[in-house]
């Protein structure tokens, strides 16, 4: 019993109705295997049960008051609401790691957003600017990929690991003062819900400093086109007047003043976070809070001092920072911050280079790797960044003509990481080419004089797994201790199944999946052509997170659609017929396709069918106390969803059947999206021929 609020309402339904109606928890979409997949949906599933709920919402069950969302408000228990959004984050990181892609990536996005944040529209800015920047500046860099799938990769490896290897788990548990067996399940429970919150904080947003470092490298690249070294004589950039970034507010240093949180004062972000780090690895590596706040102090200014690169972990950590003490409605954003989250900010900031070169030294072997108990979220997001090297758009001029692994699976037991990293074998005349180098290189070694150089040849990523002395395993055994996780990396050929990434024509970015929604949404305003985007968007943002992402997923399969009936959506300028409206031919060839799309997104959602909520009896039940618009998302039944197993032909018919006014929610709204979609700057539809 995965989603206790859930069955509790099937009870409450069953003592109604005097029967059994709903709602029903939906199939267990993974496996009993310890792989990728299995292991991250498993842990959402049986660990985090209760995440959100609120005790004292309990009553409601007895009371029959419900003050939880779905369609509308205050139509289901609110811990049932809390139980149907932890099953949208199970099924959209489900749907992501069967697809890779960065629109997939999103709906994870939005909903830890929506979950933890409250409100996905007011820090929507931070997580697109990320994707903003690299699918239109990183071209220009000699090396550069993808960070904003590559995040949610990373947090579904930590939730494989933190279901998967108890040597972490406890380390976890006993860091954060839980019961650190798993006997208890209240205990448990509490520790993974705890996990989930901050891991997700930590890992999702990781990387959003990069828009920060994409233009400091992008000068470099201007020099480095002609070979040209970076270091002395190179032309870089700096950053100044940081103060924005790094400033503590006054009613934040009041906050970290109390002797809730640290009792003494912080006068910035640097200083705050050089505290955290030398308390908890001062002792082991020797640090000081002078050194660090010198350290942190130079890192955005003085990039001379750091092998001319410039930290994007300083800049996402600042920046979150800054993100999570802005003032929200009830303006107590401030009361609510923790150690905790400082924890998740420290993680972030040690993760690339701040670690690596200025605490531990790893190149030189001259500190001890870092332990999984000194700052867990810390260890856990070096050991999954590194791990997560596959499936990853090159942006990078060097990077599209290098091998990287194309897909990884791993397998997670004994408390082991076996990662099988897997190349395209399209690409096997690269890797038959660096084996025979790697041959000649032998022979020349073995005949070497004393003391003449000779270097092994490169061909990454692939060479750093395959050669004998596995670079990439042994360089992060040099980051984390792995003794309680022990790496084993291996390399193979294999073929490449591209279909699962759905690539269409049509192309712009992640701001237009919202806007698109927000529109598909807006049809149910009374006045279309009055309708203002800050309407739309307050009237979006009142929907529960499972309708919201079903208009999400309805935009995200637009272009799908348009592929279709030879149409395509782009921001750029370009010479073909804008399209203005759909015709009914056109209608006829997408329609089914998107009723298709709702019927298989409400039967993954438990939803059954039925028309139980319609009827005279169910009125009697509950005695006029329920609409039946209310009373259907209660027993999560509509009479439009299908059973069983859904095939094409089955579908079809299905669609076929509708009357005309079903039939036309199928593909109304997009004309009217057509309308709605102008008031938002630069997309258009076009049409092929």
């Amino acid at each position: 019993m995965a989603y206790t609020a859930i069955a509790k309402m099937r009870d409450y339904n069953t003592k109604r109705f005097s029967k059994e109606v709903g709602p029903f928890e939906p199939k267990e979409s993974f496996g009993s295997d310890n792989s990728l997949k299995s292991a991250a949906l498993r842990f959402l599933h049986n660990r985090c049960e209760e995440l959100k709920f609120d005790p004292e919402k309990e009553d409601e069950f007895k009371t029959g008051k419900f003050t939880g969302k779905s369609k509308e408000e205050n139509q289901i228990p609110y811990n049932m609401q809390m139980d149907i959004n932890r099953l949208c984050l199970e099924r959209e990181l489900e749907r992501f790691i069967d697809s890779g892609v960065a629109e997939d990536a999103y709906n994870v996005y939005y909903c830890y957003m929506e979950i933890f944040f409250g409100h996905y529209g007011k820090s929507k800015k931070m997580v697109e600017l990320l994707s903003e920047f690299e699918s239109n500046g990183s071209s220009l860099l000699m090396k550069h990929r993808d960070h904003y799938s590559h995040s949610v990769y990373v947090f579904a490896l930590g939730l494989a690991i933190y279901e998967t290897n108890i040597h972490f788990r406890k380390a976890f548990k006993k860091f954060y003062h839980f019961d650190t067996s798993d006997r208890s399940k209240k205990q448990d429970r509490a520790a993974a819900n705890f996990f989930l919150e901050y891991w997700g904080l930590t890992s999702l947003f990781h990387d959003i400093g990069y828009p920060f470092e994409l233009p400091f490298e992008q000068v470099l690249s201007y020099f480095e086109v002609d070979k040209q070294q970076r270091g002395r004589g190179s032309v870089y950039i700096a950053y100044r007047d940081v103060n924005a970034l790094i400033n503590i507010p006054d009613k934040a240093k009041a906050h970290f003043a109390s002797k809730a949180m640290y009792g003494r004062h912080f006068e910035n972000t640097n200083e705050l976070f050089a505290y955290d780090i030398t308390r908890k690895l001062g002792e082991v590596y020797g640090l000081t809070e002078e050194y660090m706040i010198r350290v942190l102090d130079e890192k955005p200014i003085c990039p001379d001092k750091f092998g001319y690169f410039m930290d994007h972990a300083w800049f996402s950590a600042s920046r979150l920072f800054q993100e999570l003490i802005k003032p929200d409605d009830n303006n107590s954003a401030v009361g609510r911050f923790t150690r905790e989250h400082v924890d998740a900010l420290t993680a972030i900031i040690l993760h690339n280079s701040l670690y690596k070169f200025k605490i531990a030294y790893y190149k030189d072997c001259a500190m001890p790797t870092l332990e999984m108990d000194l700052h867990p979220l810390a260890y856990l997001l070096m050991l999954c960044d590194e791990l997560q090297c596959w499936d990853r758009t090159a942006y990078g001029r060097n990077s599209r003509t290098e091998l990287h692994p194309m897909s990884a699976k791993f397998d997670f037991s004994h408390n082991e990481i076996k990662a099988t990293y897997i190349y395209d074998e399209e690409e096997n005349d690269k890797i038959e080419a660096y084996k025979k180098q790697y041959a000649e290189y032998e022979e020349k070694k073995k005949n070497a004089k004393e003391g003449e150089r000779i270097d092994p040849p490169r061909l990454k990523a692939y060479s750093d797994m395959a050669e004998p002395a596995q670079r990439f395993r042994t360089d992060i055994e040099k980051i984390v201790n792995t003794d309680d996780a022990k790496l084993t990396v291996i390399a193979i050929p294999g073929k490449m199944d591209r279909s699962v990434k759905h690539t269409y024509l049509s192309g712009s970015n992640f701001l237009h999946l919202y806007d698109f929604a927000v529109s598909l949404h807006a049809r149910y305003l009374d006045k279309e052509d009055q309708a203002k985007p800050e309407i739309m968007e307050r009237d979006f943002e009142i929907m529960a997170l499972e309708y919201k992402l079903s208009n999400i997923n309805r935009a995200k399969s637009f272009g799908r659609y348009l592929n279709a009936i030879n149409c395509f959506y782009t921001d750029r300028p370009v010479d073909f017929a804008i399209v203005h409206e759909f015709t009914p031919e056109q209608t006829a060839i997408f329609a089914p396709m998107e009723h298709e799309r709702w019927i298989r997104e409400h039967q993954v959602m438990g939803w059954k069918y039925g028309k139980f909520y319609e009827s005279k009896t169910a009125a009697r039940a509950v005695k006029g106390k329920v609409d039946s618009a209310t009373l259907r998302e209660q027993l999560r039944m509509h009479k439009l969803a299908m059973d069983g197993t859904l095939t094409e032909q089955r579908v079809q018919k299905h669609y076929d059947d509708l009357s005309e006014d079903d039939k036309g929610k199928d593909w109304k709204p997009f004309n009217s999206m057509l309308k709605l979609i102008k008031k938002y700057d630069g997309l258009r539809i076009y049409k092929l021929s």
